[in-house]
């Protein structure tokens, strides 16, 4: 596949002093390096913006002395127009102080999404055990079906790469059909069921 890109076997023969090995030798490196490079990218077909990794440390490390009001509670995530990057959906982020007074935060939470289109998701999730409450994050594949095959087929095949960048994450919950996300049921599932989840941001459930 990548002969043609390789020194000739009469190119190596004509080798004959240290300079002219000298020379072979990076060429060889630099041929090595180009098909390395070239196959992972390749291989890994979209990138992930630094600032999808900022903003991931952001929402998982809570700074001493930090107004908690300001703490991200969900961000998401979407791939650019040109479908080269996933980047950060900057009009999609909930913080602390935006669900202050909200009945329903998981209604909340999965109205931030759009019905037609796909995204990934960070949300900061707020949850009793019978032994003591819990934060989580938990990543959201947001999938629903009256979004296009294309754009599911597009976010299937590249979040193991934005997956690779949140290192730690405990659940994951996936939402193919609005029914996985009509209450908060599903969800509560993932986190471990009724029998192990006894508040949901606050809530009984």
């Amino acid at each position: 596949m990548w002969e043609w890109l390789l020194p000739t076997r009469a190119q190596n023969m004509c080798i004959s002093s240290q300079s002219d090995n000298a020379a072979y030798t990076s060429q060889l490196s630099s041929t090595v390096y180009f098909l390395h490079t070239t196959a992972v990218k390749m291989a890994s077909g979209i990138a992930v913006h630094d600032d999808v990794v900022h903003t991931f440390d952001k929402i998982r490390v809570r700074l001493q002395g930090a107004d908690k009001q300001e703490q991200l509670k969900l961000v998401l995530f979407k791939i650019s127009d040109d479908g080269k990057c996933i980047i950060v959906d900057e009009d999609k982020c909930l913080k602390v102080k935006d669900l202050n007074g909200e009945e329903d935060v998981f209604r909340k939470i999965v109205n931030m999404m759009p019905t037609d289109d796909c995204r990934y998701a960070l949300y900061d999730c707020s949850w009793e055990s019978k032994d003591s409450p819990k934060e989580d994050l938990v990543f959201i594949m947001w999938a629903p079906e009256h979004s296009t095959i294309k754009k599911k087929m597009k976010y299937a095949s590249s979040k193991q790469y934005i997956k690779a960048k949140f290192q730690g994450l405990k659940f994951e919950w996936q939402v193919n059909d609005m029914s996985d996300a009509k209450d908060s049921s599903v969800f509560i599932d993932k986190l471990g069921g009724r029998g192990v989840v006894k508040k949901l941001e606050g809530k009984v459930v």
